[in-house]
């Protein structure tokens, strides 16, 4: 990643089947990459957002463990330690999310005939999120 994120508004409604629909607006102004607004339904099932959240949800309290951590002075290589296994759990967090995204929302598009845009957005999205 570059360090920087692209600001993101998100709206969520619910359907009547108890699903989550979900759009992602967010205008990209990078050296690299052009201004552009991409706006793509995503529909993910509760329990697929609920499983995510919580996860977030223990990264969160993990991050502010380490962050005491450091204010009670805690040896280096132990915050260290912290430190990796929360990239860990982002990292498993991130293969969820685009595990889902290939099934559900990769599958919608080639069903719905814009594979070739949702994947453009995927690779752009890939190419922010790998190092």
């Amino acid at each position: 990643m570059n360090g920087t994120n692209p600001p993101t508004n998100e709206s969520l409604t619910t359907s009547e089947s108890g699903e989550h629909s979900h759009h992602h607006n967010y205008t990209e102004d990078t050296d690299n990459q052009v201004d552009s607004v991409h706006v793509h339904p995503h529909v993910h099932s509760e329990e697929s957002l609920r499983r995510i959240i919580n996860r977030l949800s223990r990264i969160e309290g993990h991050v502010r463990g380490i962050k005491t951590m450091v204010q009670q002075n805690t040896p280096c290589p132990d915050v260290l330690l912290q430190i990796a296994a929360v990239r860990g759990a982002l990292d498993k967090v991130a293969r969820i999310v685009l595990d889902e995204h290939l099934t559900e929302c990769i599958g919608r598009a080639a069903q719905e005939g814009n594979i070739e845009s949702e994947i453009a957005q995927l690779k752009a999205a890939l190419d922010r999120f790998l190092p």
